[in-house]
């Protein structure tokens, strides 16, 4: 009998350490899911954009679309979230467009017409900082915001603390995909994960005022992940929750559009 328990358990160790190893390698096709977009295609939205293409440090060509309106007050630098492509991304701008602020949002390697594939947390970092880069030769630093929804939480809090935009905004952010991991699949390691996007660690280091919306009923990034983060805020910081919110559809939410309506009116 002692044999058996044994031999099952030295079988199930044998699996469970093949899963961690599979998930390892696999990780990326499990964390980002972008649509490949094909070179030629043509993007057609009812307001004002460009197309511009930003050159990497290993020489690939990222692709982003500008948005633009009248009497431009400033820029949002939006970093989107883990699914798409720019050709559906690129409907939320109008709700900033509205608003009098140019939107600049970028394809990550793999998505839409970007070249390459995403390979490392240091390489996405890398990516937005040279597109931001890119940004900065067009806009003066104190009149951009940098966003981030979900997946792009992480890498625009990053962005934000090593740099000087004039705002953080994050909507559904996680407070670490380790954090993530651990909440969501506890039985596995988190050691196996290269993508650690260390929200909480990130905010510490933003001088300028960092602004979280999240929903009380996202069913995909829990929305004690914004409550966590709230602990490592400075007296400047806010969090607003958008009662019966889910993940997805923030932007359209009437109480997000009012709340974002005066945190910019607020902004010089």
């Amino acid at each position: 009998m002692k044999k058996n328990i044994w031999k099952i358990l030295k079988i199930l160790a044998v699996l469970y350490i093949a899963i961690c190893v599979l998930l390892y390698f696999l990780q990326e096709k499990l964390i980002f899911f972008p649509e490949k977009l094909d070179p030629q295609y043509r993007f057609s939205f009812d307001q004002n954009f460009k197309e511009l293409n930003i050159i990497t440090k290993d020489s690939k060509k990222l692709n982003g679309l500008l948005f633009t309106t009248d009497s431009s007050k400033g820029l949002i630098f939006y970093l989107h979230g883990n699914a798409g492509a720019l050709n559906s991304w690129g409907d939320v701008a109008k709700t900033y467009t509205s608003l009098k602020y140019d939107v600049f949002m970028l394809d990550y390697r793999g998505y839409g017409k970007s070249e390459g594939s995403i390979n490392g947390q240091e390489q996405i970092f890398k990516d937005v900082q040279t597109a931001y880069d890119t940004i900065k030769h067009l806009y003066k630093e104190d009149k951009i915001i940098v966003l981030g929804y979900s997946i792009g939480t992480g890498p625009a809090a990053k962005l934000a603390s090593t740099n000087g935009p004039e705002l953080l905004i994050l909507q559904a952010p996680y407070y670490s995909l380790t954090d993530m991991m651990r909440h969501t699949y506890p039985l596995i390691p988190t050691l196996i994960l290269k993508y650690k996007f260390d929200t909480d660690e990130y905010i510490t280091g933003c001088k300028m005022p960092v602004v979280i919306f999240h929903g009380d009923a996202d069913e995909v990034i829990y929305y004690g992940s914004s409550v966590k983060l709230k602990t490592k805020f400075k007296q400047q910081d806010t969090l607003i929750t958008l009662a019966g919110q889910g993940h997805n559809g923030i932007t359209e939410n009437p109480d997000y559009i009012l709340h974002l309506q005066k945190i910019l009116a607020q902004q010089k």
